[in-house]
């Protein structure tokens, strides 16, 4: 069955309920559907549209056939990116190998940043696991320097708890 969904955000929100409304309007677009890349993608359009000053939000996938050291570049809304990032390599890598989020104030300053887009300067990389496995990293990034902090990861790995089981 085909659904329109039309989620409004209020742009007065202050972060933890912006967050939660974020959180919901995820959980109407994946309960019930099982293909976790249309999942991805939609919470991938509903990132950019929930967060302001951002220029790049998706995921990044554990790539199946790399042993499981690898993300692949999976649904996203912003600019092409990079499609391979190593476990260890750049912010998503990192998050990746340490399964800590990685909340990056200036990208400049990470060592090994891997630049996919020049305009990025400060990014946020949520790990997202289901069953004690990492499956994917929730990316995203701001043209803006310290655009995130600890109410935006707390919120981001909410989201990430929600939908780990569709994706």
């Amino acid at each position: 069955m085909n659904r329109m969904y039309d989620f409004s955000v209020d742009e007065a929100l202050p972060k933890p309920e912006r967050y939660r409304q974020l959180i919901d309007a995820a959980g109407a677009l994946v309960d019930g559907e099982r293909d976790g890349v249309a999942n991805m993608a939609n919470v991938a359009a509903l990132m950019w549209d929930f967060l302001p000053d951002i220029n790049w939000a998706g995921f990044y996938r554990v790539d199946p056939e790399g042993e499981g050291r690898e993300l692949v570049l999976g649904p996203f809304a912003g600019k092409p990116a990079c499609i391979r990032i190593p476990f260890g390599v750049g912010v998503c890598g990192t998050a990746a190998a340490t399964g800590e989020t990685q909340l990056i104030e200036d990208v400049e300053a990470f060592p090994g940043h891997i630049a996919c887009d020049a305009a990025s300067k400060s990014e946020l990389v949520v790990p997202v696991q289901r069953d004690g496995r990492l499956i994917a990293v929730i990316d995203i990034d701001s043209p803006h320097l310290a655009r995130f902090d600890r109410e935006d990861a707390a919120g981001i790995e909410a989201l990430a708890a929600r939908i780990c089981a569709a994706i």
